[in-house]
């Protein structure tokens, strides 16, 4: 007599645990297909601000940028028109010079000389030195006025023109310095005005 007891398999139990069975497989592949989703649509999104992020460069440029496109040259600029004015006008260092060159011709005047020495070692030395720094201020106008106008058209071209105001700026500067350098050689070879001479002292 066999008196194990015989093992029954009940049909519902069965199919209640198949049913589990799928409704776990179907929600673990509704969770991968969630997940998927979620991820392709944060993808979707970077691209979307990367677009947007080049988009707007390319519509709406930086504007520090656009503030500091042509600041070098207009800085250049505006010193040669002021190098054009202290050439018209003069500068102190004119003067001291002047100053010196009249010292030293009162020194080298001081054992005595002819009126006309005097003219010329006082007074037409410290002239002509006048003029000659003048004219180098004038030069300097020119030239740094002349590199910012051709400065464009040499080097890598630029992504934007150079501004209106820093070429009328640079013009200014160059024309100021074409006539600093005029006025500065005509002082100096005497061409406005020429030296005062002695008078020929009348006989007794």
């Amino acid at each position: 007599m066999n008196t194990t007891p015989s093992k029954t398999t009940n049909p519902d139990e069965t199919a209640a645990a198949e049913d589990a069975a799928t409704k776990d497989t179907e929600t673990k592949d509704a969770l991968g297909t969630a997940s998927e989703a979620d991820d392709l649509g944060e993808q979707a999104v970077r691209d979307d601000a990367a677009d947007d992020g080049v988009q707007d460069e390319d519509l709406e440029p930086d504007p520090f940028e656009t503030a500091r496109h042509g600041v070098g040259a207009g800085a250049a600029a505006v010193v040669s028109a002021a190098l054009g004015v202290v050439a018209l006008t003069g500068a102190w260092t004119g003067r001291v010079a002047a100053e010196r060159e009249t010292l030293i011709g009162q020194i080298k005047l001081s054992g005595g000389g002819s009126p006309a020495q005097q003219i010329s070692e006082i007074y037409g030395d410290a002239w002509h030195t006048t003029a000659l720094v003048n004219g180098v201020f004038a030069v300097l106008a020119l030239l740094v006025g002349v590199v910012v106008l051709v400065r464009p058209a040499f080097g890598a071209p630029a992504d934007r023109p150079q501004p209106a105001w820093v070429r009328a700026v640079a013009l200014a500067g160059v024309a100021l310095g074409v006539l600093g350098v005029l006025i500065s050689a005509g002082m100096y070879f005497d061409l406005f005005a020429s030296l005062p001479s002695a008078g020929t002292p009348a006989g007794g």
